[in-house]
């Protein structure tokens, strides 16, 4: 049995979420060749702050010095029912209807990424049924 390869799921991480949608809607939407589609992760760099540390209850405290590392942050969906994201509707130029798209994070950092990647004008209607857009790169 063939699988459309189009019809998998993909997750595009931005700054401040995440949307996830189907290989074949982020191809017409963003373009065959677009970068993020298929790429590899994200560096993320993650501080941590200057605490006292007690092994034991009542035992003597230790003292962890701040420090941050950086690591890569590969594109990923939840593992939970109630972790997929919220549902939004998204439509673009040329597209043959609305179509389902998982989203997480703020819906102003999913508009703030729409507007700085995409080659068309595209629209989501979150599940409220407020309606944003149109966003486009200039």
């Amino acid at each position: 049995m063939a699988v459309d390869l189009d019809a998998r799921e993909v997750t595009i991480n931005y700054e401040g979420g995440s949307l996830t949608m189907t290989v074949g809607n982020a191809k017409h939407l963003f373009g065959e060749g677009s970068e993020f589609i298929g790429a590899g992760g994200i560096p993320k760099t993650v501080s941590v702050k200057s605490h006292p540390r007690t092994r034991v209850i009542g035992g003597a405290t230790k003292t962890v010095s701040g420090f941050s590392y950086t690591y890569e942050q590969w594109p990923a969906t939840g593992h939970g029912l109630a972790s997929g994201g919220e549902p939004v509707m998204m439509t673009w130029e040329r597209s043959q209807g609305s179509w389902l798209a998982r989203v997480t994070g703020p819906l102003y950092a999913l508009a703030n990424f729409l507007e700085q990647e995409s080659p068309v004008h595209v629209w989501f209607q979150a599940l409220g049924g407020k309606n944003y857009g149109p966003f486009k790169f200039k």
